[in-house]
């Protein structure tokens, strides 16, 4: 009886985390590809690329700035908290997580694109030769 309770709580938590993890943090805009092209028009927004530099290398979206997910914190006070932040990575999951961390510093214009770079069409995607 004490196994199963065991059992239920941790696959209780678990699920909890999982759940935690992908859903967007409250305030935080889920966008589209349609909705990022007309935003990328806009001169007064920060755009974000969370990937490994590996991964932005290979390729990226022209005008987005490469700062990788373990260094958001970091590089947080090289951002403006008053311009809209955008940020994509490859699925949209560290992207939300990107979100999710600069929220906590302060930042209240944020925007993830949904499903990342997989839903952008590969002619607007600047590859690096």
């Amino acid at each position: 009886m004490t196994y199963t309770i065991i059992n239920i709580v941790v696959t209780l938590l678990f699920v909890g985390f999982v759940l935690w993890k992908i859903f967007p943090a409250r305030g935080v805009r889920q966008i589209r590809t349609p909705q990022l092209k007309e935003l990328m028009q806009n001169d007064d927004i920060q755009f974000i690329d969370v990937r490994s530099p590996q991964q932005y290398n290979q390729f990226h979206i022209y005008g987005f700035e490469n700062i990788p997910l373990k260094d958001i914190r970091k590089e947080a006070t090289n951002l403006n908290k008053e311009q809209p932040v955008v940020l994509v990575c490859q699925t949209g999951t560290k992207g939300n997580e990107a979100c999710k961390r600069l929220k906590r510093r302060g930042f209240k214009k944020l925007a993830n694109l949904q499903g990342g770079l997989s839903t952008w069409e590969p002619m607007h995607v600047e590859r690096d030769k």
